[in-house]
């Protein structure tokens, strides 16, 4: 298992991004062009097989064993009325997950994965990122590793998701100061906020980015002072996930923007992401752009939970059921490629 016992760590582990496994998807790749069928005919399946195999380190990557992780946190912002709902959902809707009743207990159950949720700290939400840093280091620690912990060899894919009431603040506040742009074209209406509520996103958005911008020298730092404990943890499972090579399926707006203070310093740690969807929350299309991502659906959903990427998990298996189950030329005694 992966563990940061520092931040230095967590920034050694950045800087040095393991690749996937050229000869795997150059014998996955092989493989491709003597199927019975046109090259190319099959689109981004074919890319996707090739993205496991890369990553899986097999010609024929598997999905065996699916991982979905939850991760639950609150948010001092909150009491700013940033949020359609009080902060008390977060740990009613932990109790769904784990009583079965949510929306990603259906679609992880179809899409075949286990489903890990973790809770962090709920009865003591995150700093005011208004006022004051979201986390000390010690807590921003714990939540990476917590993150971290989720990820384990012998795991296909991994997807990540969250649960936090107000969290598409702190997300918004990250993508701003990891790719800038106005902050109007990072805040939307997250569970729903009307246009007051949205007006003191921006608000909080623009206090917490004056108050902690020049401080953000780094990864580490910009996660402690802007994000949150959820959003953290899904920064640790990604970076925790690429030192393993599991390929991970990111979810939704949260998900990503807890990714891309690590692409500010490290492009290349989107390498073994794949985007499942893009969402109906203002600036998540703008925010795959930058993280070099193309988003696998487009279903105008915006739940969060880690529903997107259940779905797109069903793509995948498509993508390795079609790599691994189709003949080759000379098994079906197909003359010639099509």
């Amino acid at each position: 298992m992966i563990r940061f016992d520092d931040r230095a760590a967590f920034a050694a582990a950045l800087a040095h991004l393991p690749e996937p496994d050229a000869a795997a998807t150059e014998a996955a790749a092989a493989r491709q062009a003597v199927l019975t069928k046109p090259a190319g005919s099959l689109g981004r399946l074919e890319e996707i097989a090739l993205f496991m195999a890369g990553w899986q380190g097999r010609e024929r990557p598997r999905a065996d064993r699916l991982r979905a992780a939850i991760f639950a946190g609150n948010h001092g912002v909150a009491a700013r009325g940033v949020s359609a709902f009080p902060v008390e959902v977060t740990a009613q809707m932990v109790a769904n997950f784990r009583n079965g009743g949510a929306a990603i207990n259906a679609l992880a159950g179809a899409c075949g994965a286990e489903l890990s949720v973790v809770a962090l700290d709920l009865e003591r939400p995150t700093g005011d990122i208004c006022t004051e840093p979201a986390m000390s280091e010690a807590e921003c620690l714990e939540a990476l590793n917590a993150g971290a912990a989720v990820v384990e060899r012998g795991v296909d894919l991994l997807m990540l998701g969250e649960m936090g009431i107000a969290n598409t603040t702190p997300a918004a506040a990250l993508c701003a100061q990891a790719f800038g742009d106005s902050v109007d074209q990072w805040v939307g209406h997250g569970t729903g906020v009307d246009a007051h509520g949205l007006a003191r996103k921006a608000e909080a958005v623009t206090l917490a980015l004056a108050l902690h911008c020049g401080a953000c020298g780094d990864a580490f730092e910009t996660l402690r002072r802007l994000g949150g404990r959820e959003i953290a943890a899904m920064a640790g499972a990604v970076l925790a996930a690429r030192m393993m090579r599991v390929p991970v399926m990111l979810d939704g707006f949260i998900g990503c923007a807890a990714v891309a203070p690590l692409a500010k310093e490290a492009p290349a740690i989107t390498a073994h992401c794949l985007a499942a969807h893009v969402s109906a929350e203002a600036g998540h299309g703008r925010l795959l752009e930058a993280l070099g991502l193309e988003p696998l659906l487009r279903l105008q959903m915006r739940l969060g939970e880690g529903s997107g990427a259940a779905v797109a998990a069903q793509i995948v298996r498509s993508a390795l059921a079609m790599h691994d189950g189709m003949a080759t030329f000379a098994e079906a005694a197909v003359a010639g490629a099509l």
